[in-house]
């Protein structure tokens, strides 16, 4: 049986490194400086080395060497590096924002490793930031550094995520291949809004589907529904006993090797929140609360404005982009049927999480660490893809999950 192998740098919580796992790569080693990202991603991925040292002081080659590879062996260079304001000529852009340089520190592991390929994730508006010229910088630094690369946005739901988030993603082979071929095809229709940049170099580079004869999307109800009810407030046991069977597949790949549901406690809404979720369906959002119960700014707000906030999610539609933390405030984050926002367990099956993935720290740290990462369905789909342009079969794969 064969296997393919990574490290992931900026690995975060571990979003990014679970669904290449579950596309058959072995994780060898993941640096992330935040602790409790750190903490979490080494709780689920006990394979790995998860180092969180300041990439900055980390020798590239002494990790090589310690997981005993030599230069070209490893598949998977991958990871979210900051890399708004990268340039060749002049890497730190803003005395403000040291962040800028740490795509050089992506650059010395890939130049220390000279992994087949390279995987980079990022927020759509790379593609627009200094009119394109940091992803143009992106993609010549990479093919100086031996690799032929390529861009594209990828939208979640296209991939059986029950959100609407995009992520621009950027792959690189090192011994030339078909970059196109790496990048994974939508496999469901989806409802999209574009509301950025999407062309770059003259060329669309929005993944869209290209048969008509798709599947729909997975929406809010299909991905949440068999998850214990919760009053406001109420935080209960540990782990939960799911309230029914799964009622269908992504139901059943979310619970395999789960006990029941763990981070799921529902944080306690303010005696105003509970009085303007009284007033709003399934569906709708603020433009349904008497304005006397809205926030002062925005009782001066246009209807139009702000169309997502105080939103009760729509159970057969997508949720809103999951953030670092699940305030009505600024998206639609009620339950549809419980009065309540979304729980930490819910907005990790919202990113496709699987329920045995358990985030640690508070209940803050922990929605920090859901709605930072990339979630797992979407990263498979991109592991799939890389995995076959790197001229293996999935079928060939030693399953690492």
């Amino acid at each position: 049986m064969k296997h393919l192998t990574m490290i992931d740098l900026f690995a975060g919580a571990g979003g990014l490194s679970e669904g290449l796992r579950e596309a058959g790569f072995i994780g060898l080693y993941a640096n992330e400086i935040q602790p409790r990202y750190a903490e979490t991603h080494a709780l689920n991925h006990p394979e790995k080395v998860v180092d969180q040292r300041d990439i900055r002081t980390v020798d590239a080659a002494e990790v090589r060497k310690k997981l005993k590879l030599k230069r070209g062996e490893l598949d998977l260079v991958a990871g979210g590096p900051p890399c708004q304001g990268f340039s060749i000529n002049a890497p730190i852009r803003s005395k403000d924002d040291e962040r800028n340089s740490l795509f050089i520190e992506f650059l010395r592991f890939v130049d220390e490793f000279q992994p087949r390929a390279v995987l980079i994730e990022n927020v759509p508006g790379l593609v627009s930031f200094e009119g394109g010229a940091t992803l143009d910088a992106i993609l010549t630094a990479l093919e100086k550094h031996g690799y032929t690369s390529d861009v594209r946005i990828l939208y979640a739901p296209h991939y059986g995520v029950p959100q609407t988030r995009w992520r621009t993603i950027v792959i690189g082979l090192r011994d030339g291949g078909d970059v196109f071929s790496a990048f994974p095809e939508p496999i469901r229709q989806a409802p999209l809004r574009i509301n950025f940049t999407s062309k770059f170099g003259g060329r669309n580079i929005v993944a869209l589907p290209q048969k008509i004869e798709l599947p729909p999307h997975i929406s809010v109800r299909d991905a949440i529904d068999d998850l214990p009810v919760l009053k406001n407030g109420e935080v209960g046991d540990d782990i939960k006993p799911y309230r029914k069977e799964p009622e269908n597949d992504f139901q059943k790949m979310m619970r395999v090797g789960s006990e029941g549901a763990i981070n799921h406690q529902a944080a306690r809404l303010s005696k105003i929140n509970m009085e303007r979720l009284a007033h709003i369906p399934p569906g709708g959002n603020w433009t349904d609360i008497p304005i006397d119960l809205l926030p002062k700014g925005m009782q001066r707000a246009r209807r139009t404005d702000h169309t997502k906030r105080y939103g009760r999610v729509d159970p057969d539609g997508l949720a809103s982009t999951i953030l670092t933390k699940c305030d009505p405030h600024w998206g639609a984050y009620f339950h549809y049927s419980q009065d309540r926002a979304f729980t930490v367990r819910e907005a990790a099956r919202i990113q496709t999480f699987p329920d045995s993935f358990k985030f640690v720290g508070s209940r803050v740290e922990q929605y920090e660490q859901v709605g930072n990462a990339v979630p797992p369905l979407l990263a498979a789909a991109i592991g799939r893809s890389l995995s076959v342009a790197l001229g293996i079969n999935q079928k060939e794969l030693t399953r690492a999950i």
